[in-house]
């Protein structure tokens, strides 16, 4: 629009310009025309003098028109581009309103659908739960039942086992008593034997100690160096303990008159090795002896 105008306003300005260069220009002085062929005359044209201050002086105005005609223009096309400028700005507003809108309307759109498969999966889980509590229901009754059966069962069983080994366990209580019967018979007649067999052993191993004793006494006396004037009717406990071999260990003095103990004491020692049982039940209640040493004359 704006080039139209301006095209228009330029084509103006040259015809002014144009008409003024051929009045300022033009060759108007007097001369009589050549008769055209025709008949006709035509009327001379009459010269007219232009005041060249005047033609100047519209020149410059027409200049000063084009100027703000000019100025006009640039405004009109800085209006124009303002306006474009608005427009596109508008436009782009308009354009990021649509998008927003548009974007709202997606969210809201997405919103909606997120709650209908939020409500249906609400609505599928709580149809879920409810069969699964179905299911739960029914399998506990089932297994209250199963399990009131089992224990039905258990309990018939304990208390058949529970008879089964309270007969079992009066049979052995009587079987028990009857072995314990036997046993305790059993047991006085081997503890009778036992202590008839451990009497007689002790009466041997009596017999065995007095016999040893009796040899060991004889040893001694057989190495005892005797004094009739000191030594009568005196005597002297001696304490002798003995190896396995008859070796004598050690001997020591109890009460007695001291000479018969010293004498009795050096004939022990004399005889270095003094005759012991080789049955070691006997020798262990001889290991260590006591004995009252009487000098014989």
């Amino acid at each position: 629009m704006n080039h139209k105008l301006f095209s228009a306003i330029a084509i103006s300005v040259a015809l002014h310009f144009s008409l003024i260069l051929v009045l300022v220009l033009g060759d108007f002085s007097s001369h009589t025309p050549k008769p055209t062929p025709t008949a006709v005359q035509v009327q001379p044209i009459q010269a007219v003098i232009v005041d060249r201050s005047k033609v100047e002086a519209q020149v410059n105005k027409l200049k000063q028109k084009k100027l703000d005609e000019a100025k006009r223009i640039k405004q009109l096309e800085e209006q124009a581009a303002a306006a474009k400028r608005k427009r596109i700005k508008e436009e782009t507003r308009i354009k990021n309103l649509e998008k927003q809108r548009q974007k709202k309307e997606r969210e809201k759109k997405a919103a909606d659908d997120a709650a209908k498969r939020a409500k249906a999966n609400a609505a599928e889980k709580l149809r879920k739960k409810k069969e699964l509590e179905r299911k739960k229901a029914e399998k506990a009754a089932a297994d209250a039942k199963a399990k009131r059966l089992k224990e039905e069962k258990a309990a018939k069983e304990a208390e058949r086992l529970r008879k089964k080994k309270a007969a079992e366990k009066k049979r052995k209580e009587l079987e028990a008593k009857e072995k314990a019967a036997q046993e305790q018979a059993l047991a006085n007649q081997m503890a009778e034997e036992m202590a008839s067999r451990q009497k007689a052993r002790q009466q041997q191993m009596m017999t065995e100690i007095g016999r040893y004793t009796a040899l060991i006494t004889r040893a001694i006396q057989s190495n005892l160096i005797t004094d009739k004037s000191t030594m009568q009717n005196k005597s002297c406990k001696l304490t002798i303990k003995l190896a396995p071999s008859g070796f004598v260990i050690n001997v020591v003095s109890g009460n007695g008159d001291r000479i018969v103990c010293d004498a009795a004491s050096k004939a022990v020692y004399k005889a270095g090795k003094l005759p012991v049982s080789k049955d070691p039940e006997v020798f262990e209640k001889m290991r260590t002896i006591s004995l009252t040493v009487v000098p014989e004359f």
